[in-house]
């Protein structure tokens, strides 16, 4: 017996003395992937998860010891929660457990991660959200842009390459998820006429935009990529990295949108999954909604913005709006999306 089927065993044999007397796995529809919550799971000042708890009647709490939080699941057992937590060293090892977990059949669930970002304003604007065909890493090369070359745009660039903007002919390593675009297109299309809620506060924010038409307009559901980073970053110069790292990597194909610290750990997790027989990733979604600009309005310094405290948005509200559309025509025709991945 190999030395890793002994260590699956051996975590298998431990999460299912938590489950206690549960007879066999809960063949579950939908997973939500959310990142945080600041506090309780219901009742209180909301986070990425809460309106899926108490909207979606995840009524059920799920003891989780390799995560950072108790799952929840509804009453019929095919809808599932999971709070990652925050950072790509949270978000990975979290999914790799819960894949791992003998008390779901995960093999045709399919996985939404629904979570806020940083919104780039060339895409969108605060509340807007996003279907992702990519989503790339940010594994680079640095040097301070201020000991940069005079002619480089920033410091960054490919491991292998000496100089920004250019893939070597053998990367170290592949910064690029390509999910499954058949189905983040159809996701989109469900949703799209959506109204997403908008405030006082929403509308403040979008003055001031001039040369950026789609940071003044009010939230729309849009088809943009993921950029994921551990590195909180923020600033003209670095959305500029940002949009030109998603060409470079996804070969022209995808446009960077939205900014956050999971989404390539969650990616790899489930690539891994995959291959072990446990996940279709190709059932893997990522929804982003904007709850902050990237970089600062024109006549304001990076400095000044990233210090600002987040307004008070309809991100999380606009979050569960898109995305429960989407879960709830996947589990009321579960007949038809249980074999057959729509958009295919």
């Amino acid at each position: 017996m190999s030395n890793g089927l002994l260590v699956l065993l051996a975590m298998c044999s431990l999460v299912a003395g938590v489950a206690g007397a549960q007879e066999k796995p809960w063949p579950v529809k939908v997973v939500i992937v959310t990142t945080f919550e600041p506090g309780e799971d219901t009742g209180d000042v909301p986070g990425e998860f809460q309106y899926w708890v108490e909207r979606e009647h995840l009524d059920e709490r799920v003891e989780f010891p390799g995560g950072v939080r108790p799952l929840r699941i509804n009453k019929a057992h095919d809808v599932l929660g999971i709070v990652t937590g925050m950072t790509l060293a949270n978000a990975g090892p979290s999914m790799m457990v819960l894949g791992l977990d003998p008390r779901f059949d995960l093999s045709h669930a399919y996985f939404l991660v629904a979570g806020i970002a940083g919104v780039d304003p060339k895409q969108g604007s605060i509340g807007s959200a996003a279907w992702a065909s990519f989503v790339v890493n940010d594994v680079s090369r640095q040097i301070d842009s201020r000991e940069a070359p005079a002619a480089w745009p920033y410091g960054l660039f490919v491991i292998g390459a000496h100089e920004p903007n250019v893939l070597p002919a053998r990367p170290m390593s592949s910064d690029l998820y390509e999910l499954n675009p058949k189905l983040a297109h159809w996701a989109f299309l469900q949703t799209r006429s959506i109204s997403i809620p908008d405030n006082q506060a929403m509308a403040k924010s979008r003055e001031g935009w001039d040369g950026y038409p789609n940071a003044a307009r009010p939230p729309i559901v849009f088809e943009g990529d993921s950029f994921a980073s551990d590195t909180y970053w923020h600033g003209k110069v670095m959305t500029q990295y940002a949009e030109d790292w998603v060409k470079l990597w996804t070969g022209g194909r995808g446009h960077f949108a939205m900014t956050n610290m999971e989404d390539s750990a969650i990616a790899e997790a489930m690539l891994r999954l995959d291959r072990m027989h446990r996940v279709d990733f190709q059932r893997l979604m990522v929804l982003r909604v904007g709850s902050n600009y990237s970089m600062p309005r024109p006549g304001t310094t990076a400095l000044e913005s990233v210090n600002s405290p987040y307004i008070k948005s309809t991100a999380f509200e606009a979050t569960w709006l898109v995305g429960s559309s989407v879960v709830r025509e996947l589990t009321t025709r579960w007949d038809l999306y249980r074999d057959h991945v729509p958009g295919e």
